[in-house]
């Protein structure tokens, strides 16, 4: 079975001192339902982002998954994200970081999706556009990217 689901392309950067930034792919998840803009990154990209010496300031917060509540470590206010595509940029959306030591991939929540405007078309075929774009355009997913 061909894995396929809705990955788009983020620019990441910390908004503390000194600031670093990243590109990767991040997986669009619907069912990461939040009332802020928030992005669960990987604690490998955490250290990336110079976040890791920062864990303790963050919340320590139980989140339910599929497999059960895991722990996590939430800085609020911490990144500014946007999109990254061929033909443009969006605008940045200021969201907090969640900082999980067991996840790989870096997940975008619903709350985070709807501020940069992603709609998903189909998410099996891993096809999306822009809440900016003409209604035709369609847009491809990005390959995973790992943390690890």
């Amino acid at each position: 079975m061909v894995e396929v689901a809705v990955r788009v392309k983020l620019r990441i950067r910390s908004r503390f001192e000194p600031v670093k930034e990243v590109i990767t792919s991040a997986l669009v998840n619907s069912g990461f339902e939040v009332d802020t803009p928030q992005i669960l990154i990987p604690i490998k990209l955490a250290k990336e982002l110079d976040l890791y010496s920062k864990l303790i300031e963050a919340r320590i917060e139980s989140y339910a998954t599929v497999a059960g509540p895991v722990r996590v470590y939430v800085l609020p206010s911490s990144l500014e994200v946007w999109l990254v595509e061929p033909d443009r940029e969006t605008d940045k959306v200021v969201c907090d970081a969640v900082i999980s030591d067991t996840e790989a991939e870096v997940l975008i929540s619903d709350y985070l999706a709807g501020e940069l405007g992603i709609i998903v078309e189909d998410f099996r075929k891993g096809i999306w556009r822009l809440s900016s774009d003409p209604p035709d355009k369609k847009r491809s997913s990005y390959p995973k990217q790992l943390w690890i």
